[in-house]
């Protein structure tokens, strides 16, 4: 049996009223914007970013918690109870998680951007709080997966990951005013690492399993490879949190070479599934799914290249940049636009005529094509900005990403409008 089988069947009787998925989803695509347009405000302080409180930080933060977590946590309080049978026990702990991580992050990136520790601390409590009760859900929601145990390991190594994300980003937030830390920078690029490959990237990775299968058409991973490029991509993020605090650059080379290895086995996973999948015209989600998969390891080239001086002055900024803007951002961006209209169209009635009407109403949208187009152009162009160091082509790039940004959150409102009245 399909992955699409086994994961539809039944899956209307274990879906969330839509409001609270599609709460997480428009702020998210809330706060695509604003990071776009933080970020060509302030492209001058961006290209040779080494951290710091101020503008650039406040950009990165907008992007992990504002859209990378937001829609983690959407889909996967979504997701995951439709993918394991297995229904949440309340939705109102969700709600709760969503009024204190929205106002907390918000609030943390006003602390950030105007350089105020007292601000920034009360905001990373909040936000902890909120991430800490998503961490509980999500470890319920584990508990009981056992019916699929490749995406249950990922989920708890994510799960972890997250735990010393919150606890590093606590330690960093304290820091800025009591200086508690040895090596602010050292735990700066663990809490990257841990966020960026550990929590965000083993989900990436994990619910790829179940996404790509089910939108291919295509029975799932064999499990053996998958748990062994599962295992490499856990020492790899292991790897690279320890050298990342004891300040050495082999560990981190190690790592890196390590997590290479993790990113070969998973992409050729992913290529079987797609090779043995009865759908082969994906559109343009998937172009952007096999940008995002390019991404992957010319991240990790980058990474291995900065630490021995060989990508310029500003390798390390391009790394980051490439981690969170090139591969997750775009992987992320092209799985919501598949999984919005198909939660949508769980809510909306069916035609007369059959078929889920308002999936392939939208999966052609002239908003996603623009976004896309504009996605792409401004990648490249700020991957430029770096390597050059200039703030002008960085400034040209932003504008370009929030035509996207803006574009693609024309497609998250147009969903949401067709849902309203099946809410």
């Amino acid at each position: 049996m399909s992955v699409a089988a086994t994961f539809l069947g039944g899956a209307k009787s274990r879906l969330l009223p839509a409001s609270v998925p599609f709460r997480f989803f428009a702020s998210a695509a809330a706060f695509h914007v604003l990071m776009w347009l933080v970020l060509l405000v302030n492209a001058d302080q961006a290209t040779s970013f080494r951290g710091g409180l101020g503008s650039t930080l406040a950009v990165v933060h907008l992007l992990t918690l504002g859209v990378l977590t937001a829609t983690a946590i959407g889909a996967s309080v979504q997701l995951l109870p439709v993918a394991t049978r297995r229904t949440l026990r309340a939705v109102w702990p969700i709600k709760l998680i969503f009024w204190l991580a929205v106002p907390g992050t918000v609030a943390l990136i006003g602390g950030m951007y105007t350089g105020q520790t007292s601000v920034l601390i009360a905001a990373a409590v909040i936000t902890s709080v909120s991430l800490l009760l998503f961490c509980g859900l999500l470890a319920d929601n584990l508990r009981r997966a056992g019916s699929l145990p490749v995406v249950g390991a990922y989920g708890w190594a994510a799960l972890a990951a997250l735990i010393l994300v919150i606890a590093l980003g606590a330690a960093l937030a304290i820091n800025e005013e009591a200086g508690v830390l040895p090596d602010h920078a050292a735990a700066a690029l663990a809490h990257l690492i841990l966020g960026g490959f550990g929590f965000m990237g083993l989900l990436a990775l994990g619910f790829s399993h179940i996404l790509i299968p089910m939108f291919a058409l295509a029975p799932a991973p064999a499990k053996r490879p998958s748990f062994a490029s599962f295992a490499a991509a856990s020492v790899a993020i292991a790897l690279g949190t320890l050298g990342a605090l004891i300040g050495s650059r082999d560990v981190l080379a190690t790592a890196t070479l390590v997590g290479l290895a993790a990113a070969a086995t998973h992409l050729w996973l992913m290529y079987r599934v797609l090779k043995t999948g009865m759908r082969k015209r994906l559109g343009l989600s998937f172009v952007l799914v096999r940008a995002a998969w390019i991404m992957l390891p010319a991240t990790l080239l980058v990474g291995l290249a900065a630490l021995y001086g060989l990508a310029g002055e500003n390798g390390a900024t391009l790394f980051g940049f490439l981690l969170l803007f090139g591969w997750l951002l775009t992987f992320l961006l092209a799985i919501l636009q598949r999984i919005m209209p198909f939660l949508a169209s769980m809510f909306v009635a069916l035609p007369a005529s059959g078929g889920p009407a308002i999936v392939s109403e939208f999966a052609g949208a002239a908003s996603l094509k623009l976004h896309a187009a504009c996605h792409a152009v401004a990648l490249a162009t700020l991957a430029v900005a770096i390597l050059v160091d200039n703030a002008a082509v960085a400034r040209a790039g932003s504008a370009i990403g929030l035509v996207g940004a803006i574009a693609f959150a024309w497609f998250t409102a147009s969903i949401i409008r067709r849902i309203v009245p099946a809410k």
